[in-house]
């Protein structure tokens, strides 16, 4: 089964994107700040992170460069309310970038895009 971080600071998204995510079909572990997130992404298999940039007193895009440097093969989302982010060249590495919306299913689709649910892959 494929196992999704979501990298959270607000406890009620993260409970959202997880059980949205769960239904879909994915294994899904979750980190509301950098650190969790970095000893997760050590500790565990992970196939794809989604990350948000402001997370409570940490840059999100600091995070995203320590957490593909313990896993270089690692897909990431960037999930944010701010558009802006977009334009910093660190977030170019993640695959792909999506600003916050109460429709999930943008972020979905892209989940769905980078690690398809079919048997053998």
């Amino acid at each position: 089964m494929k196992t999704i971080l979501v990298v959270e600071d607000e406890k009620h998204l993260r409970t959202l994107y997880s059980q949205e995510l769960i239904a879909e079909g994915y294994q899904v572990v979750t980190a509301q700040d950098g650190k969790e997130a970095l000893e997760t992404v050590k500790n565990s298999p992970i196939d794809l992170a989604i990350l948000d940039i402001k997370l409570q007193g940490e840059n999100g895009l600091e995070v995203l460069r320590d957490v593909m440097e313990q896993n270089r093969g690692l897909k990431v989302i960037i999930n944010t309310a701010y558009s802006s982010y977009r334009n910093d060249f660190t977030s170019w590495s993640a695959d792909a970038y999506i600003v916050k919306s109460s429709d999930l299913e943008e972020l979905k689709s892209k989940v769905r895009e980078l690690m398809p649910l079919v048997a053998g892959s």
